[in-house]
């Protein structure tokens, strides 16, 4: 079962790709596209050439998870905007936006993490 926590590094790639690899050319794409390395825990998401479906990849320890969505009608509107690696990180909660087709980069949420300076009050 693959579970999104809070730790967990997502990457997005951000350019879409051919439906029909598999797990072997997915892991291909994290090493040579993302410059990731997909055993390392990391899930990682990909999407279609017509944005109506997206993929995961992940490994667990044991072996590789390889799952996707596809919209019965519609398409991804808020696909991630390139950058210089080829991908983008999302925390969990922008994944679980997008997976909802809502738009990740407007997720208007409270920071994961922000440290507590000794000047506020408890």
């Amino acid at each position: 079962m693959i579970q999104i926590t809070p730790q967990m590094r997502i990457l997005v790639a951000v350019e879409p790709v051919d439906f029909r690899k598999g797990i072997d050319g997915l892991a291909a794409l994290c090493r040579q596209v993302l410059v990731s390395d997909p055993l390392g825990g990391a899930l990682f998401v990909f999407c279609s050439r017509r944005r109506h479906a997206i993929k995961f990849l992940t490994y667990d320890g044991q072996g590789f998870w390889l799952c996707q969505k596809r919209l019965s009608q519609g398409r991804f509107q808020h696909w991630p905007q390139a950058d210089a690696a080829g991908s983008v990180r999302l925390d969990p909660h922008q994944l679980h936006l997008l997976l909802w087709n809502g738009d990740p980069a407007h997720a208007g949420t409270a920071p994961l993490w922000r440290p507590v300076s000794p000047s506020e009050p408890a």
